[in-house]
């Protein structure tokens, strides 16, 4: 009876039952926000590296221009949100003429793919799973049948 009593009294116990339960639940819990976060942002900067690459690309007098403008906008906006704009692969596709990406009324697709490493992975360790996540992105932007022949 008196061995009962001493597992069933729970006097003094609960503030060390909340630290422990709160440490095994806080550390996933940041964990998770904190790559949620990271795979956002850099979600956002890649779409937006693709839409405003499109635009200035398709607003180019010439293609060396336009490859240079698409190159700037690329870099600016992935800095912006604190990405390596030389990690990133950046693909320019035309259509209907594959040849001529400035044609009138053509249209030019910039896809842009990058890989985010997961929050406090170090990238040393030799892990059979990627530690990092893909994001891509895509922009299609139509030439102006206005379009001056530079």
């Amino acid at each position: 009876m008196r061995r009962a009593r001493r597992w069933s009294d729970d006097g003094g116990s609960a503030s060390l039952e909340f630290l422990g339960v709160g440490v095994l639940l806080l550390v996933p819990l940041v964990y998770l926000i904190l790559t949620v976060s990271s795979v956002q942002a850099a979600s956002l900067a890649v779409e937006g590296a693709a839409r405003h690459g499109s635009r200035v690309f398709v607003q180019a007098p010439n293609l060396d221009a336009a490859d240079a403008a698409l190159d700037r906008a690329v870099r600016v906006t992935l800095a912006d949100y604190g990405i390596d704009a030389d990690t990133a692969q950046v693909r320019i596709s035309c259509t209907p003429n594959p040849g001529d990406c400035l044609q009138r009324r053509g249209f030019v697709t910039v896809e842009i793919s990058t890989v985010v490493p997961l929050p406090i992975a170090p990238p040393i360790l030799d892990l059979e799973v990627p530690v990092g996540v893909t994001i891509d992105a895509a922009a299609t932007e139509q030439v102006s049948r206005f379009r001056a022949d530079g």
